[in-house]
């Protein structure tokens, strides 16, 4: 293969790991995500609008921007319903993902309380009970097993059955909840509302454009409130509420000198087993036996997120680097699972004596080494896995063998319950800050990577510019892996802040960008956001609360960014979503929503002016909550593109 892309990887990266693998790639002519995306250029301007449709066999139609080419579709669907349309399939699609990664987390719960599973076990009782609580399951005189058998049944029902709302609806604020019903936008059921927007995007189904976008909230509800945080919760019962934890990031965190195994993915059921697996005595012998001096694990995306907050394990990157770290010629093993895992790993990989070993059977790659998950085997495969990763150690080529940089240390594992735990077990602390204007408010920086973006440069600077100014950060997927390898989520980077939340941090010894996890955890900040809310008797809308996502790819994010807004989150995302080719949707998402869900959407690409926007917008609800605020017209919004990249190592 023969790179096409022009030599300038600063412009690609602002890390200097990835910046080395890139000319790595293009010295050798191996083809990157960077170089598909330049041979892809100019991209179809119909899609880039949202005009184009091909849902069904009439099509596919297209409707011409400009006015003078077709205004309608084959059948009939203007401009405003195909835009709808296919925001209503693109949220479905990334709220479904969500939910079936809950549901695989459900069924190896049910296995687990059922005694037929190995490697899994309760690892958070009183995070169980509190599921219990949401679901009105009994607890007097019932063993361990059978509360956790009767919860899994219950949020089962949450999926499949038409109900009135789901469980953990009751941890939405009663103001917010008034809200959803006044609309008509209570989720019912998580399958049943991706189902429904499928049947309603069909040819001759909803065709009034406001209709759809209700229920494209309603669809989001019930990924943010329901399958998202089935999954967070869930998790964190069979292997541990997250607690603060040090650990490292970049590609640094290969060892020269072990087995390196890469978990990338998001579901963190296998990768799990794995981490236990890495530790049996037969297979560190083997390893020895191989002349390897141990077995490294290090984390991709968001299963690496998952293992970091809870295992400490280091991670090597996020998404943009999961074909890089293979050209380090020291990965032995890439262990994926699902979501965000480019099929290009398996042509990257030959290159070089890595395995790439797939492990669900919802998600195979042509090329690599296919093990089946099974729940009832979990530590039997998990060893099966490790030991083809020794295996493979054999084959590894010394002579190609590079590793860029240090690895970088950072902070992780800020679960609700542990920065409640730091507050010293209530909130209050928090709203005390917020209400004296130490903390001005508080962000949710999420998301992923995205090539037309340079890796990383929008999480780092928003984040930056949101700390500079007293605005506490906190961080999930994507996102957090940049402001780790950026030094800012170390607890020394409260010398990056304000005054006022730098003297937070150091008094608790904590960072001011915290990891809360991957990206099915941004339902902690929905219940943190909660939280906040019931101890004020506000709603959420009410709160100096915002979210961003500098960099966002994937239709999960969509989803994501939408169950954000329909919660009372003013939410500013750095890639233009495909919706442009519709006046009256953008009106509606941007403008619109304010009077009906207390919160817009905001689309800003200049990483200074996202961070200029959600600093007014933080201080005109300070002022609407009656405290000190600054004039939010005196905030300053740059010009575009005088962004200068952060400093990072």
């Amino acid at each position: 293969m023969k790179t096409i892309f022009p030599v300038d990887f600063q412009r690609m990266s602002v890390h200097k790991d990835s910046q080395a693998m890139l000319r790595r790639a293009s010295e050798e002519g191996i083809e990157t995500v960077w170089d598909r995306l330049a041979k892809q250029e100019p991209q179809c301007g119909y899609c880039s609008l949202g005009l184009s449709c091909r849902n069904c066999a009439m099509g596919p139609c297209r409707v011409d921007p400009f006015g003078d080419g077709p205004q309608k579709g084959v059948c009939g669907a203007d401009a405003d319903v195909i835009v709808a349309r296919n925001l209503g399939r693109a949220i479905a699609a990334g709220a479904s993902a969500h939910s079936d990664h809950g549901r695989d987390i459900l069924e190896v719960f049910h296995a687990t309380a059922a005694g037929e599973t190995t490697g899994y076990q309760i690892a958070d009782e009183g995070k169980l009970k509190a599921i219990a609580a949401d679901y009105g399951v009994e607890l007097e005189d019932r063993s361990t097993r059978e509360v956790a058998l009767e919860v899994a049944e219950a949020i089962m029902e949450d999926y499949g059955t038409r109900k009135g709302s789901l469980g953990f609806l009751k941890r939405v604020p009663a103001k917010r909840l008034a809200v959803w019903q006044k609309l008509d936008i209570l989720p019912r059921g998580i399958d049943r509302e991706n189902v429904e927007m499928l049947h309603r995007t069909h040819m001759g189904v909803d065709n009034d454009y406001v209709n759809i976008l209700l229920h494209c909230l309603r669809t989001s509800l019930s990924d943010g409130w329901g399958g998202s945080m089935v999954a967070t919760e869930l998790s964190d019962v069979m292997f541990g509420t997250p607690k603060p934890v040090s650990s490292e990031m970049n590609l640094g965190v290969l060892k020269a000198d072990e087995v390196n195994i890469a978990l990338h993915g998001h579901n963190p059921v296998l990768s799990d087993v794995i981490v236990q697996a890495s530790q049996d005595p037969e297979l560190l012998n083997l390893a020895k036996e191989q002349g390897a001096a141990g077995i490294n694990l290090v984390g991709l995306c968001c299963t690496g997120n998952e293992l970091l907050m809870r295992r400490g394990i280091p991670m090597a990157g996020n998404h943009l680097i999961q074909e890089l770290v293979i050209m380090t010629g020291a990965l032995d093993a890439m262990v994926v699972d699902y979501q965000c895992i480019m099929p290009s790993v398996t042509d990257v990989a030959k290159c070089f004596h890595t395995a790439v070993i797939s492990t669900f059977d919802k998600a195979k790659f042509p090329g690599a080494i296919h093990i089946t998950f099974d729940p009832h085997r979990g530590i039997e495969i998990g060893k099966e896995i490790v030991r083809r990763a020794v295996q493979a150690y054999a084959g590894r080529v010394a002579d190609k063998v590079y590793i860029p940089g240090e690895p970088i240390p950072m902070m992780a594992g800020f679960s609700v319950e542990a920065i409640v735990e730091a507050l010293g077990g209530s909130p209050e602390p928090l709203l005390a800050a917020i209400k004296d204007g130490k903390i001005r408010g508080a962000v949710g920086v999420v998301g992923c990577n995205n090539p037309k973006i340079k890796q990383d440069f929008g999480h780092v600077q928003l984040c930056r510019r949101l700390i500079e100014n007293d605005i506490l950060v906190v961080v999930t997927g994507c996102a957090a892996v940049a402001n780790g390898k950026a030094g800012q989520m170390r607890p020394e980077a409260a010398d990056m802040a304000g005054p006022g939340l730098a003297g937070i941090c150091k008094a608790l010894g904590i960072p001011p960008v915290l990891h809360m996890g991957s990206c099915v955890d941004n339902t902690r900040i929905l219940v943190l956001a909660a939280a906040l809310a019931n101890q004020l008797d506000v709603d959420i809308s009410q709160l100096p609360l915002a979210a961003a996502a500098p960099e966002w790819y994937s239709e999960k994010a969509a989803a994501i960014g939408t169950y954000a807004v329909a919660s009372g989150i003013y939410t500013v995302l750095g890639v233009q979503p495909p919706i442009f080719g519709s006046k009256n949707v953008v009106q509606l998402l941007a403008e619109g929503l304010e009077d009906v869900v207390g919160a817009t959407f905001a689309i800003e690409p200049d990483a200074e002016r996202a961070a200029s926007l959600i600093r007014r917008h933080i201080e005109v609800k300070r002022r609407e909550l009656g405290l000190p605020y600054h004039d939010p017209q005196t905030i300053p919004l740059p010009e575009r593109g005088r962004e200068k990249s952060p400093a990072v190592a």
